[in-house]
């Protein structure tokens, strides 16, 4: 038997590969719109990225509502490319690209092992997620994951989100274990990891990317300069660089 008596798992860029399915998305849109996007001289998908982790902050923060984080990244990268959007139409572009993101959801390859290995284990599974309840339970739905797991916390249905210690112990709560008997596993470091370490939980990293970080990679929250290999060693955390090294720790 495993000597965690919960598995928890972030799920975009953990489990589902959001952000293969962000370029793919992204570049379907601008293909489908064509001029201005398709011949001004920039990376579409860089500025997709930067405005995305930029405004869904502002979403999980408070600041923004989801729908107004929508709103202003589609209102940003239009006129990036000299182009004025009113709200309606802003709202409308995002749609249109929400279709061509969503038709490029695509699980990781050792997603499922994993879980059937946790299974195997003798664990229970559940989900922690920064997002929109009703966004993420679509995700699910349509990549299967709907019965793998027995609860899904969402921050936007808890009013907390990821890194603060209070989210990783109301899922603990939710399962009734104790957080030391429980492990997190997600992809970026500070927001995930670390905060599940300092909330109880062992933490573990997932570094699919090794030293080629991408943005974002490291998190919202660190509060410090330090490099990520003394982060994760100052609390404690593990670091996998696939979902298939999650057996052994199990």
């Amino acid at each position: 038997m495993t000597r965690y008596a919960l598995a928890l798992f972030d799920l975009d860029d953990t489990l589902l590969d959001h952000r293969g399915a962000v370029v793919r998305g992204i570049r379907s849109h601008l293909d489908s719109l064509g001029p201005p996007y398709t011949d001004a001289d920039i990376d579409g998908v860089s500025l997709w990225h930067d405005l995305e982790d930029a405004h869904y902050h502002r979403y999980l923060t408070g600041e923004l509502t989801f729908a107004e984080q929508r709103r202003a990244r589609a209102l940003a990268f239009a006129a990036a490319h000299g182009v004025t959007l009113a709200d309606h139409d802003a709202d409308a572009w995002f749609d249109s690209y929400f279709v061509h993101y969503r038709d490029s959801w695509r699980l990781f390859d050792d997603a499922l092992p994993c879980l059937d290995a946790v299974t195997s284990a003798g664990a229970k599974r559940g989900v922690i997620t920064n997002g929109d309840p009703d966004f993420q339970r679509v995700k699910f739905e349509r990549t299967g994951l709907t019965d793998r797991f027995e609860h899904v916390i969402a921050s936007g249905a808890v009013g907390v989100s990821k890194p603060d210690p209070a989210i990783f112990r109301l899922a603990c709560e939710r399962f009734g274990v104790q957080p030391s008997e429980a492990l997190y596993v997600g992809d970026r470091l500070m927001t995930d990891a670390v905060g599940a370490a300092r909330a109880g939980l062992t933490g573990v990293w997932l570094n699919r990317f090794g030293d080629d970080l991408p943005e974002g990679a490291i998190g919202h929250g660190s509060g410090t300069d330090a490099a990520p290999e003394s982060l994760a060693a100052d609390n404690g955390v593990i670091t996998v660089s696939s979902l298939e090294e999650l057996g052994a720790l199990m």
